[in-house]
């Protein structure tokens, strides 16, 4: 279901290769790259973790795989404080994937009281960019006026988004809400 869908989105970032800055050699950024991916898919987390750490100042899909693992406590002692901050340095410079962790995070709650307030943008950036989740959860947000002011429209628009994604619990929760009040009759011109 949607963890199922989340963990492949995941997986999919750590096979779609990296965001080389142009400080490094970015044919040497992306091989070290693959070679922390090819450590995580073996499950040698602690390896994994240690070659994405040597490039995330580097690249933002180092930074966002540091961010996971430190979320998880894999390869690293589980730390969710730290965790939110590097998703926050990577979504800053632009990475998709990271703005939706860090809002998930913050909605959840996981290094700290949930702010949905806090959450709104960063899951906001994530779906204007056709991230599914964040746009499930921000349709969730403001289905249920939850940090935002309660828009079933808006809900509608961003669920049809994530469903037609392949999401299909944003399918279900489209399903389940009431249907579209019909548009306002034009008013006639004198």
């Amino acid at each position: 279901m949607f963890s199922r869908f989340a963990a492949s989105l995941c997986l999919a970032v750590f096979a779609a290769g990296c965001a080389s800055s142009a400080q490094d050699d970015p044919k040497a950024t992306q091989a070290t790259f693959e070679r922390g991916v090819a450590a995580y898919d073996a499950k040698d987390y602690d390896e994994a973790f240690r070659i994405f750490s040597s490039i995330d100042d580097h690249d933002l899909a180092a930074m966002r795989n540091v961010a996971l693992m430190l979320r998880k406590g894999e390869g690293t002692a589980k730390d969710p404080k730290a965790a939110q901050d590097m998703y926050a340095r990577a979504a800053d410079g632009g990475l998709a994937t990271a703005a939706a962790d860090l809002g998930e995070m913050l909605l959840n709650g996981e290094a700290g009281p949930p702010d949905a307030k806090a959450a709104a943008p960063w899951l906001a950036g994530a779906a204007a960019a056709g991230h599914p989740v964040a746009q499930f959860e921000l349709g969730r947000m403001f289905e249920e006026g939850n940090g935002v002011p309660k828009d079933p429209a808006r809900a509608r628009k961003l669920y049809q988004a994530a469903a037609d994604s392949g999401m299909d619990e944003a399918r279900t929760r489209l399903a389940a809400l009431p249907p579209a009040p019909p548009p306002a009759p034009a008013t006639p011109k004198p």
